[in-house]
């Protein structure tokens, strides 16, 4: 059975940045599960037609077409039962919906502010045209005008208070082992560390020490991704 995920790429095609991708890819590996990824970008909305999706990630597995990280995760539990539960019963599932809300509504935007002109500096020329355009309308304002680093770094650092709670108590969002809440959150990390250099906490934050295993997690997965600066000349 052919697999297949449609990834987003940046100004090279081994640059893998998208949260949402993250989220899938880790979801993925925590199955057990082999992947071809193909490179993506913003502009290339024809790719997808077959999906009918302008977004990605977009899996392919076998005749399934599935849209939206979320919903992947979803059907990697009903398509592969036999493999380690991503989402779990009714109560998870409920929990790591609770993660993907806090995930984008709580902690993206702070990272964003702080990361925004690196992000635009990785995307692929072909595409910042569009992304400037179309998240400028979003946010109401210009990138630079938005960018705010010392913002944004207040703004994590409160939105993250709860979560440093839970970690104190445990190694994972789910416990003992990483499942759907911490790739949901997770993703988010993996966003930052591809795009910029920015520290965004402290090496003696438990957030911090939890990233460090996420990365570690399904051999060095995030920790072995392609950098901005593993690229010459590209982070300025």
């Amino acid at each position: 059975m052919s697999r297949v995920l449609y990834d987003l790429c940046g100004i090279d095609e081994r640059l893998r940045f998208s949260p949402f991708c993250w989220r899938a890819r880790l979801a993925l590996a925590h199955k057990g599960l082999n992947v071809e990824t193909r490179p993506w970008h913003f502009i290339d909305k024809e790719v997808l037609e077959f999906a009918d999706y302008d977004k990605v990630p977009v899996l392919v597995d076998g005749s399934e077409v599935i849209t939206d990280s979320y919903q992947i995760m979803a059907y990697l539990d009903r398509a592969y039962p036999d493999a380690p539960a991503l989402l779990g019963d009714a109560m998870a599932e409920s929990r790591a919906r609770f993660f993907k809300h806090y995930a984008e509504r709580a902690v993206a935007p702070a990272i964003l502010r702080t990361i925004v002109m690196d992000l635009l500096n990785a995307i692929h020329p072909k595409d910042r045209d569009y992304f400037r355009e179309t998240r400028e309308k979003r946010f109401g304002r210009t990138f630079e005008e938005f960018h705010s680093p010392a913002k944004g770094l207040a703004q994590l650092d409160a939105a993250l208070e709860p979560l440093r709670g839970q970690l104190t108590e445990t190694d994972f969002i789910d416990g003992d082992a990483p499942a759907a809440a911490d790739y949901l959150l997770f993703g988010n990390f993996m966003w930052a560390r591809c795009v910029s250099t920015a520290d965004l906490v402290s090496n003696a934050d438990p957030v911090y020490a939890w990233i460090e295993r996420m990365l570690d997690q399904h051999d060095g997965l995030g920790r072995n991704a392609m950098r901005i600066t593993d690229i010459e000349g590209a982070y300025r």
